[in-house]
């Protein structure tokens, strides 16, 4: 809900053409934004990286009522640069190892309750390069690209604010007809020239919105401590802050970090004393700052989870295909992100149960496939007692043998990449050896020196 054109989805939804596909990071959400388009039927396919918590999404993909084709997302955001550059396929990591090389990744279910699918996702070509596999990847353009900006000047030039950059650029330059949604616009020669992001080169026309919601997903805020405020933490946070606090020792000096939705965003409140990194978010922020304190919050301005937070002296803002580029690029130190499974080779799978739950893979495929260490935070077994660390994933993986380290409440595994195999290096002083033998569901090996867990 982001730097999305408001108006011109609203106009769309009253113009009613319907059987569209769209190209979008996600749909919105229920009955906002492109969720608007998705309750009335008017689109058929959606190329997109993440469905969330849109339920109606969900709904109609697992129904069969929409095509969905699921990308990595900074892949749907170098397609889109790709496209608009002239270039008509590229190699990349991402993916290798996953349904994107191998095909299979239902695009399109029968509708009939069977489970069964009508169209699924083909294999993609694959090279080496310097001993590295890469798939290959073409890109995308369109007939018309919708887009958001702050300011436009008369010409079409375009400047954006802070977060809400993300996916516009790329998808302006991928269109044949890019119309441009502004909250103002200027007389050419009152934007500077250094302050452009876009050149008006690639926009046909420019509406100035009549009205914007700015629609917050996530109101996320600070407050001040507060013993009325305080309450007894459950069992659930216990079990989730001991994690949190594990995985903050991962962090190291003037570290570039990334960190995913939940737990790994908590490790950023355990910081070591001493140590100082620098957060990524992949919407396009460098130098994340805390929540913003209430009524200090900015809807132009919000990390990955679609939360509220600030910008600190040294922070930048980019646009998602430059964002990416940073990660596969290899630029980024780190990546702690949450797992629904993980294999004893260091597989990971964590977006999606076919036909049943789909979240999306988002940034996590681009992440585990840029070379960065990746650690895993979770809690040890699901619901049901049933295995999280298994012998081999049977869920879709986002990476494969891409995890370096999985912290649960129980336990920390290390990943043996050259042997392919887990070694116990800390265990919990709430649990024992017997008790991660039972709940992990692959053999292990045990360090020499077992530690306690650190920093309960």
């Amino acid at each position: 809900m982001c730097g999305i054109p408001e108006n011109l989805i609203r106009a769309l939804k009253v113009a009613g053409p319907d059987n569209l596909t769209v190209v979008s990071n996600n749909c919105g959400v229920d009955e906002a934004g492109l969720g608007v388009l998705l309750f009335n039927k008017q689109i058929k396919k959606m190329i997109s990286s993440y469905v969330g918590e849109n339920k109606e999404f969900a709904r109609q993909y697992l129904n069969g009522e929409l095509e969905v084709e699921l990308l990595p997302q900074g892949t749907l955001a170098e397609k889109l640069r790709a496209g608009g550059a002239g270039i008509p396929a590229f190699y990349t990591a991402s993916g290798v190892g996953t349904y994107i090389e191998h095909g299979g990744m239902p695009i399109k279910y029968s509708g009939k309750g069977d489970g069964k699918v009508d169209i699924e996702s083909k294999a993609r070509p694959t090279a080496e390069y310097n001993g590295r596999k890469y798939v290959l990847e073409e890109a995308i353009t369109g007939d018309y690209a919708l887009v958001k900006a702050y300011k436009a000047d008369k010409k079409g030039n375009l400047t954006f604010r802070a977060t809400a950059r993300n996916f516009n650029p790329p998808a302006a330059t991928a269109a044949k007809i890019t119309i441009a949604e502004v909250e103002e616009i200027v007389e050419n020669g009152e934007l500077a020239p250094d302050e452009i992001h876009l050149p008006g080169i690639y926009v046909q026309r420019v509406i100035k919105g009549v009205k914007y919601d700015k629609t917050i997903e996530k109101l996320t805020l600070t407050r001040e401590k507060n013993e009325s405020d305080s309450k007894p933490k459950s069992a659930d946070d216990e079990k989730r802050e001991r994690i949190a606090k594990r995985a903050a020792l991962e962090f190291r000096d003037g570290m570039y970090c990334n960190l995913g939705i939940g737990i790994p965003t908590l490790a950023s409140n355990y910081i070591p004393k001493g140590v100082q990194i620098e957060l990524q978010s992949e919407n396009g922020l460098l130098g994340m700052g805390p929540y913003p304190a209430p009524g200090k919050q900015d809807a132009d301005l919000i990390n990955a989870g679609k939360e509220t937070v600030t910008t600190i002296p040294g922070s930048s803002t980019f646009d998602s295909a430059t964002s990416f580029a940073m990660i596969r690029g290899g630029h980024v130190d780190i990546t702690i992100l949450g797992a629904m499974q993980v294999s004893q080779f260091g597989d990971l799978a964590n977006f999606m149960i076919p036909g049943k739950m789909v979240k999306g893979p988002g940034g996590a495929i681009d992440l585990t496939a840029s070379g960065s260490k990746v650690v895993v935070t979770m809690e040890h077994v699901a619901k049901g007692n049933q295995h999280k660390i298994l012998p081999v994933c049977n869920l879709p993986l986002t990476g494969a043998g891409c995890v370096n380290l999985i912290i649960t409440e129980l336990a920390v595994f290390e990943v043996d990449k050259q042997k392919g195999g887990l070694t116990l290096t800390e265990v919990s002083k709430h649990s024992s050896l017997e008790e991660i033998k039972e709940k992990t569901g692959c053999p292990f090996n045990v360090a020499s020196e077992l530690k306690v867990l650190e920093r309960e």
